[in-house]
């Protein structure tokens, strides 16, 4: 008997695990969705169901539970939530749904300090990870207190809750902000409270070091918390419009030009086994020139936009999930570490954009070997309006890069 899996979401990171599915079992994958996303609206191996209030918690109740009544002739449903509101909604009814669904995610309480930036960064600040100097400013209270005078600019401010502050739009409204001096820092703050967000804002200082300093880390850990894989990524490229900085698009799995790719697998892996982790969950980080350090800036609680590169290098993300909740299989622990190009760019956006010399003559001699992959671009993905989509995608690059300069 093989069990029904269904993906949470519309965004690229639900495509991806679409294209795992259909890689497994050579078939379209039901997904469940608030909205249409030009990722996942036009392909071929979904079979998507639109919910408008699925990001309520009775609407996510309502569509899972009439999803999950209609699929129980195999058992419980593997669901896997594919964006941080739906990990949160998935956690927080877990005894509603039980009965459909089974699922390998970290614990409430672990998300939910990962899902909130001052949590996260009080609670482990004794962890063993490194953290830039970080401030937090409560956009809740009338007066914006002054920026601490011992603070190195430029700053970075981020939202400590990232699902609250995009239920709160202003204009130009950034991802992340680079604030470069003492004013400008402010009057970004206040710009944030004026648009209705009364939670925490982060302030760190900017660790030096364009995109090539950025890095991801991929772990799965099984519903048992023992960490079953992982990858070390050296980023050499991230989005660059002010909504999508953050959001990786060159990286090389396997390269490290800092060192203590090992040591530093070893800090994360030791993190998770102590706090109990179980799932997909990413790292992001940024290396530091200034100690030798790599710095976490976030952990997200579930795979990430850029994960599909683990299922390229052979390690399909259904696949550990799958045999781990139905079939109690249990691997030894692996780190993925052979040289592999993920790209979601054109060939001459890495060669016109990655300021690394060194990073960009690494990814084009990958691009020359066929050692790349796009998570977009897949052949058994036969519907017409994707195969324009994805065209028209990589010339609208072209201008997306030579129109936004700025990076963090």
């Amino acid at each position: 008997m093989r069990h029904n899996v269904v993906l949470l979401g519309s965004d690229l990171n639900v495509y991806y695990m679409a294209r795992c599915f259909y890689e497994k079992y050579d078939e379209p994958v039901d997904v469940i969705a608030t909205e249409p996303i030009r990722f996942t609206q036009h392909s071929s191996i979904v079979n998507i169901e639109y919910h408008p209030d699925l990001k309520t918690n009775e609407g996510f109740v309502n569509a899972l539970t009439e999803y999950g009544k209609n699929h129980l002739e195999n058992g419980r449903t593997l669901v896997i939530p594919c964006h941080d509101v739906y990990v949160r909604l998935l956690l927080e009814n877990h005894e509603a749904l039980d009965h459909y669904f089974v699922y390998n995610c970290p614990k409430l309480e672990i998300a939910e300090i990962f899902l909130d930036k001052e949590k996260f960064y009080k609670t482990f600040k004794d962890s063993g990870l490194s953290f830039a100097r970080t401030e937090y400013y409560d956009c809740s209270e009338k007066e914006t207190k002054p920026i601490p005078v011992d603070m190195y600019y430029p700053l970075i401010i981020k939202p400590g809750d990232g699902i609250e502050y995009n239920k709160h739009h202003f204009e130009g409204q950034p991802k992340v902000f680079k604030a470069t001096t003492p004013d400008n820092a402010v009057n970004f703050i206040n710009k944030v409270k004026a648009s209705g967000y009364t939670k925490t804002l982060i302030v760190q200082e900017f660790i030096p070091g364009d995109d090539s300093c950025l890095f991801d880390s991929v772990f799965y850990c099984n519903k048992n918390g023992k960490p079953e894989l992982a990858t070390f990524a050296q980023i050499g490229l991230q989005e660059h419009t002010p909504s999508g900085i953050g959001n990786c698009t060159v990286l090389i799995n396997g390269y490290n030009q800092y060192g203590k790719t090992k040591e530093t697998v070893e800090i994360l892996k030791a993190f998770l086994e102590k706090i109990g982790y179980t799932g997909f969950c990413e790292f992001d980080l940024k290396y530091d020139r200034r100690d030798g350090t790599f710095k976490v800036l976030e952990i997200n609680p579930r795979q990430a936009r850029s994960s599909y590169y683990l299922a390229a290098l052979g390690h399909n993300l259904i696949t550990y999930l799958y045999e781990d909740v139905f079939n109690n299989e249990v691997r030894d622990f692996k780190l993925l570490e052979e040289e592999f190009l993920l790209s979601m760019v054109p060939k001459n956006i890495i060669r016109d954009y990655v300021k690394n010399e060194e990073y960009r003559e690494k990814a084009l001699e990958l691009w020359r070997k066929h050692k790349k992959v796009d998570p977009l671009n897949f052949k058994q993905d036969r519907a017409f309006k994707h195969r324009v989509y994805l065209k028209l995608r990589a010339i609208n690059y072209k201008k997306k890069y030579k129109n936004n300069k700025n990076t963090i």
